[in-house]
């Protein structure tokens, strides 16, 4: 028997340009568009409408699809404006997606996204969903054409081998230095991290807390390398995120000086979120996903509820006040900082319980057969089936959905209609401007018809 013969390595086309028409604008920043061949592109850089030159950035012989920038804009977009930064474009920073689209443009564009997401993955309409197929802008985001919101209260500088800080290139380790991030928030800007050399830091982060001055930067050294004396253009406490830590917030975090933690301000509490833990980036993301939810679930005096993914207790406060001192609220989260944190916070309310673990374990070990109400704000990936049916054996009276991407949403959605739960009221917010990210909170309630 003759061996196998290893087939040939495909030729790769990174380089190779083609002069397409823009089609479609799909889940991840970009729109589609196809050869003369029928080869897909997913051109970054683009509208849909435009006819542009697109050079391939990944991708080979063969493959289902192409990568690509709209490197030369042969028809432009009635959407289309200049990209306000100096660090956008082809090849450059990776942040943003739609620094070359208008505001209202952007929204439309995420909207596009959700309601193809939905249908492709749920089967559902803008209606169905009850939604009326609008992004909402955050209080304060409407800006003319050509103008960036200064949002992002959040900001992970990458640092290069020469000490410079910069944001990583699209899919890439890559880095490109920055002067200014327009996306920033004021309070991150006015540190001046871009002013300076980080010689022997792999990362730096920073964090501007909203509703309160509490600024906080997290260090990450390269391997061997040694912390900075740290002074900036405001004072900030500093902490070391050890090599091994992965993401801050998740072990191997420890304070240099100042706090620890910072303060948040949102739902009328003060909220203590420790080693750079998870908060909402937008400065106006937490009021307004609180908001919707209670508008939503709309909780009763005595209302037994889960916050599931807990974080530090945004939401399971929010539905204490409401539920009153006969009702109860469990949350249930998985990193031990913000356990501690929700505790913290909450620690006023003794009808608040706050539980460590993944939800998917957790939740079916505490007994607790029925519940009447359920928020759930998980990770990218979303719920899914097995934590999706456990919920509906509960038979909550509603359920708010919080949800940063809107094909895990729509995956769950199914799982949420096969297990006798319909969406009632949809709505969507544009909380990442310039960027392809958006937020949708959904209300479900059991169906009229179960399964």
């Amino acid at each position: 028997m003759q061996p196998d013969t290893p087939p040939e390595p495909r030729k790769s086309l990174a380089g190779e340009e083609y002069e397409v028409e823009i089609g479609p604008v799909a889940h991840g920043g970009h729109c589609i568009a196809r050869t003369d061949a029928g080869q897909v592109l997913f051109v970054r850089h683009a509208l849909p409408g435009e006819r542009v030159r697109a050079r391939v950035t990944d991708g080979e012989e063969g493959a289902r699809f192409l990568r690509a920038d709209a490197v030369e804009i042969l028809t432009a977009s009635k959407d289309r404006v200049e990209a306000p930064c100096p660090f956008s474009g082809p090849g450059r920073c990776g942040g943003c997606d739609w620094q070359h689209a208008a505001p209202g443009a952007q929204r439309r564009l995420k909207a596009a996204v959700i309601t193809e997401q939905l249908s492709r993955l749920a089967g559902l309409t803008p209606g169905d969903a009850g939604w009326d197929g609008t992004v909402e802008p955050a209080p304060g985001d409407k800006v003319a054409k050509g103008e960036v919101p200064a949002w992002r209260t959040r900001v992970q500088y990458a640092v290069d081998a020469e000490g410079r800080p910069g944001l990583r290139k699209h899919r890439s380790h890559d880095i490109e230095p920055v002067t200014h991030c327009m996306i920033a928030a004021p309070g991150v800007s006015e540190l001046g991290i871009e002013k300076r050399s980080w010689p022997q830091i792999a990362t730096v982060e920073a964090i501007a807390a909203t509703g309160s001055h509490d600024r906080q930067v997290l260090l990450t050294p390269r391997p061997g390398g040694r912390l900075p004396l740290v002074e900036l253009d405001k004072p900030v406490s500093v902490l070391r995120v050890e090599e091994s830590a992965g993401r801050p917030g998740t072990g191997g975090v420890h304070r240099v000086h100042g706090r620890p933690f910072v303060r948040e301000r949102a739902a009328g509490r003060t909220w203590r979120v420790g080693n750079g833990g998870f908060w909402q980036v937008h400065p106006k993301a937490a009021d307004l996903l609180v908001e919707a939810v209670m508008q939503g679930l709309m909780p009763k005096k005595g209302d037994t509820a889960l916050d599931l993914y807990c974080g530090v207790g945004l939401f399971a406060g929010a539905l204490a006040e409401r539920v009153g001192d006969k009702g109860a609220v469990l949350g249930i989260e998985s990193s031990k900082r913000a356990v501690e944190d929700a505790r913290h916070n909450l620690a006023d309310l003794d009808r608040v319980r706050v539980e460590h673990g993944k939800v998917e374990q957790i939740l079916p070990r505490t007994g607790i057969t029925d519940a009447d109400l359920v928020v759930l704000d998980p990770p990218r990936a979303g719920a899914g089936r097995k934590t999706v049916q456990h919920l509906a054996t509960l038979t909550p009276r509603r359920i708010a959905y919080v949800a940063c991407d809107p094909a895990a949403l729509a995956r769950d959605l199914a799982y949420f209609h096969d297990a006798g739960y319909t969406p009632r009221r949809m709505r969507a917010f544009d909380l990442f401007p310039m960027t392809h990210h958006v937020e949708c909170v959904v209300i479900l309630e059991r169906s009229a018809k179960r399964p």
